[in-house]
């Protein structure tokens, strides 16, 4: 018989079981049609499996036994007792985690006494765990959903004499829905309420979320969900001031849903075009707090291709007036082939085009970003044909100096050979220009 155990990633405390007495196979991974399902981002679709294998000597057979084979098909890899594991045999109490950071199984392999016979007597003799409590779920037990309180203005988002939502338009999960932010054709972004976070801090405006519906006709859409599931997944490994904080990925009566940090502040293709352009001084120093990011993401221990910089994905956020980079739909891992075209007219680099971008792509996107902040004029319109090949034309436009002209025509150089090579370096060289 083998038990396996969901562990509290922190805790170590049991959340869930599955027990197999007599199967000779074990699949786990996030896909149906799995033996144990984990509904984990970092968990592949076929994750592994557990083979039952023949012991290789008498002795042990007659001792009743069991071997347990694992085979591993996840490229995020399986640990075995905190050591990464492609296949091999495994101990009785063996302790697996699926890709790093990802879910605990706790493997317990228990013998019949006697034998290991698979006869249904054997089975009816094996030990019956006690179930196991099953956490409270919010959406059915939910906390203190929304005031009653008279005299509160129209537009007030929560009440001035309790603190709670004035309104809930709807409850997805454990999440209280407040209002629609905005409709695209990928899917709805609400402001959601989160009433545990807010009686752990005391301050409701600090459970604040934004939460990310995929539509449901982009959800029959494979190449739509994988943009989406990737974005999640994307978000769940990263930590930087300049990227939105991660906090849930779920799936609800078929729908998927992202929950991520609230952002205060405008994208910088909006910002122009209310308030026009800015000063090179301030769009060299907005591209220089991009390419911070974009050097944490190049360097990261799996490294991030991004490509889809450009000023609609980079928010200034109000009080700080720092960037922060948005849509993780379209990374890539550098080294894994892609084929895909993805990137902006204007800003994408020829061979991100072609689908094929490396790390110095993101690195082109800063150029025409720079021209776009400084003239609000849509690159496009700027980029005509050289003596050698196709060039930003910058000559009527005094206020792109000339030592950033010279960092705007390397960084967009047709050859990513031939542009800046790190995110460090560009900085470096905006940094002079200022």
């Amino acid at each position: 018989m083998v038990i396996l155990t969901l562990l509290h990633p922190q805790h170590r405390t049991p959340l869930r079981q599955w027990c197999f007495p007599n199967e000779p196979l074990i699949r786990i991974g996030r896909a149906p049609g799995n033996h144990v399902i984990l509904n984990d981002l970092l968990v592949s679709r076929h994750h592994l499996d557990l083979r039952q294998v023949d012991v290789s000597t008498a002795d042990a057979r007659s001792a009743g036994t069991v071997s347990w084979h694992l085979v591993n098909h996840s490229s995020n890899g399986t640990f075995v007792n905190g050591a990464v594991m492609s296949q091999g045999l495994l101990g009785a109490n063996a302790l697996l985690q699926l890709a790093q950071g990802g879910p605990l199984l706790k493997l317990q392999i228990l013998a019949a006494t006697g034998s290991v016979s698979k006869s249904p007597l054997a089975i009816a003799k094996a030990p019956q765990l006690p179930a196991l409590p099953q956490p409270p779920l919010l959406v059915k037990q939910p906390l203190r959903l929304f005031c009653n309180h008279a005299g509160n203005p129209p537009d007030n988002l929560f009440c001035m004499h309790c603190g709670l939502p004035v309104k809930v338009e709807k409850t997805i999960r454990q999440y209280q829905v407040l209002r629609v932010l905005g409709k695209g054709g990928m899917g709805t972004t609400y402001l959601v309420w989160h009433p545990a976070a807010s009686q752990v801090s005391g301050q409701p405006q600090n459970a604040l979320r934004v939460l990310k519906e995929m539509n449901a006709d982009m959800a029959k859409i494979p190449k739509a969900q994988e943009l989406f599931e990737r974005e999640a997944s994307t978000l769940q490994t990263l930590s930087h001031p300049g990227i939105p904080k991660f906090y849930d990925f779920f799936v609800e009566a078929g729908k998927k849903y992202l929950v991520m940090a609230l952002l205060h502040g405008q994208d910088l293709e909006k910002r122009i075009r209310h308030q026009g352009p800015v000063s090179a001084q301030q769009a060299i120093a907005w591209m220089i707090q991009t390419c911070d990011i974009l050097s944490y993401l190049h360097t990261h221990r799996t490294p991030i291709i991004h490509r889809d910089i450009k000023p609609g994905n980079l928010l200034v956020q109000t009080l700080t007036n720092s960037i922060v980079v948005l849509d993780f739909g379209a990374v890539k891992a550098v080294g894994i082939p892609s084929g895909t075209r993805i990137g902006a007219e204007g800003y994408a680099a020829p061979e991100q085009a072609q689908g094929r971008p490396v790390t110095q792509s993101d690195l082109y996107a800063i150029g025409p970003s720079l021209i776009f902040l400084i003239t609000g004029q849509n690159p496009v319109r700027l980029y005509t044909k050289g003596n050698q090949s196709y060039r930003f034309s910058l000559d009527n436009y005094p206020e792109i100096t000339p030592p950033l002209r010279k960092v705007i025509d390397r960084v967009t150089q047709s050859r990513a050979s031939d542009r800046y090579q790190t995110a460090k370096e560009l900085m470096q060289a905006l940094s002079n220009c200022l």
